[in-house]
């Protein structure tokens, strides 16, 4: 028997899940993606030559305001107040490896939280170095561990 959705109500009808009677638990979710890059804006991001600044400290603040904000971006999501949210970006030879954690004391999890920091680092990073190479392109963005809450830790498996 599949499992029931949990943002469907008993007629069908969309709703936001009530986690009012679940224990406030440390939580923490990482998440990941990659922005392929051409050879010359990866080596015009290392030179410090991207005509709009730095594009990796700029990316990795609007990922962590990101974070911030999923709740406004998300339409079910629940308003969580972030105890720590961080955005680390790697420079590739193929492009950007972006890793963002988030964590919380709540009763529901970061996982939106840290994937909405990916994508909206993964964003930024394409805007700051359209002008150079507008065949970036953004992918693979995918929760990779979460530790706390009922189901205890979860991690991907390759």
């Amino acid at each position: 028997m599949p499992k029931q959705l949990s943002h469907v109500d008993a007629e069908g009808r969309i709703t936001m899940v009530d986690v009012s009677a679940k224990v406030i638990t440390t939580r923490t979710a990482e998440a990941s993606g990659f922005v392929a890059m051409s050879p010359a804006t990866i080596t015009a991001i290392r030179e410090r030559r991207t005509p709009k600044g730095d594009p990796l400290e700029t990316a990795r603040l609007a990922g962590i305001m990101g974070a911030k904000r999923t709740a406004e971006l998300i339409p079910l999501c629940h308003s969580l107040a972030l105890a720590h949210a961080d955005v680390q970006i790697e420079m590739t030879d193929e492009g950007a490896k972006i890793l963002a954690t988030a964590t919380t004391a709540a009763q529901t999890g970061v996982e939106m939280e840290a994937m909405t920091a990916v994508s909206i680092a993964a964003l930024t990073l394409y805007d700051m170095c359209k002008a150079i190479d507008r065949e970036i392109t953004i992918g693979e963005i995918r929760l990779e561990r979460k530790i706390g809450g009922k189901s205890g830790e979860w991690k991907r498996n390759g």
